[in-house]
């Protein structure tokens, strides 16, 4: 009725499988880098489903959600960038731009506060889902709107009812749905992972999967279980085989904050590292344009904020000055030779996550 695209719904893609076909380093309980299991934001109300997960690939391709019919979820979140923007701030309906860069989705899923946006003022995922579609900015949608809105499709009642046992549609269940196909983003299929495939941790058969810069690389990021000497902790951050944020830092960008202070105090959200090398530009405000300009900040260009993480300051102390790791050209470019080995190709272009309404 509206004169807008319909939806290819021929085939329901099995998200459970993909899901549940996360290996085992990722989610026992010795796993070398820490498991993901505390991490997981899923509630036990919104358990995921084929069908829900469905009905949120649809919602988060569909422009219907914006005010104008101009952008959807993915309009800022694009697969082939890890479900980030390439753009240091995204487009808004009306043209306005965003305040700060996309984050990457690539394992949202997984954050121990369990809380979301780069200030963490969404304390769940079903929060945060609901927020874009609202803002002035971003999409400009009234939920009771929206609700109206989606009635009149032709397709979204049986695929409401497929997902929850009726056609109802309300904001509580497009949160959900939303909710459940952004979950199903976890991201397991890179060299990274494939060094676990071949082997355990610090063997030959893993070790032979990298490239002597590469290993160099991992062991400068975290260094040996048991045996820290010549690591930089990166993976204090940024832990568990899928390289998530295991809390709100601050990271020394500006020593002074107080044009954005994030989620206070110069506090940001740390993101999974996961399909990094995909998603530039980099940080909150999408300073930096490449990795290497990502270590050579870490490396040389940490500030002396009050609130800086102590892994940040000199000797890992509560009041030191910054850290400057005096890193050679050859060890930055293996750090960097490292982060490129946790893109995972076949998640970015999986037809799990392609959208389903035809290309104009």
């Amino acid at each position: 009725m509206d004169g807008l695209a319909l939806p290819d719904l021929s085939v329901t893609p099995d998200f459970e499988a993909y899901v549940d076909a996360q290996p085992r380093y990722y989610t026992r309980i010795t796993a070398s880098f820490g498991n993901v299991a505390g991490q997981d934001t899923e509630p036990f109300e919104n358990r995921m489903n084929n069908a829900g997960a469905n009905l949120g690939r649809v919602l988060f391709y569909d422009k219907r959600l914006s005010q104008n019919n101009t952008v959807s979820c993915a309009s800022c979140h694009q697969q082939q960038h890890g479900f980030s923007d390439p753009k240091v701030f995204s487009d808004g309906f009306e043209g306005g731009k965003t305040g700060r860069h996309s984050m990457s989705l690539s394992n949202a899923r997984y954050y121990t506060p369990k809380s979301f946006f780069w200030d963490e003022r969404a304390e769940t995922l079903e929060q945060q889902v609901l927020m874009p579609i609202q803002d002035g900015v971003e999409m400009g949608m009234n939920l009771l709107d929206l609700e109206v809105k989606l009635r009149q499709t032709s397709f979204y009642g049986p695929l409401f009812t497929a997902a929850f046992g009726d056609e109802a549609i309300t904001s509580e269940r497009i949160a959900q749905a939303l909710a459940q196909f952004i979950r199903t983003m976890v991201t397991y299929q890179s060299k990274f992972d494939q060094a676990f495939t071949a082997g355990s941790w610090n063997d030959p058969d893993f070790e032979a999967v990298f490239t002597e810069q590469e290993l160099l690389g991992l062991r400068l990021f975290s260094g040996v279980p048991g045996d820290r000497n010549g690591s930089l902790r990166c993976d204090t951050c940024h832990h568990t085989s899928a390289h998530t944020g295991d809390s709100s830092h601050n990271n020394g960008l500006d020593a002074n904050t107080s044009d954005d202070e994030g989620a206070g105090g110069g506090f940001f959200k740390v993101p999974s590292l996961r399909n990094i090398e995909a998603s530039p530009p980099y940080m909150h405000d999408g300073r930096f344009e490449t990795l290497m300009d990502v270590v050579e900040f870490y490396n040389s260009g940490v500030q002396a904020h009050r609130n800086l993480a102590p892994i940040l300051r000199r000797n890992g102390s509560q009041s030191g000055p910054p850290a400057r790791f005096n890193l050679t050209q050859q060890e930055k470019e293996a750090l960097v030779a490292f982060m490129e080995t946790l893109t995972d190709e076949t998640f970015l272009t999986s037809p799990l996550f392609h959208d389903p309404f035809p290309q104009e």
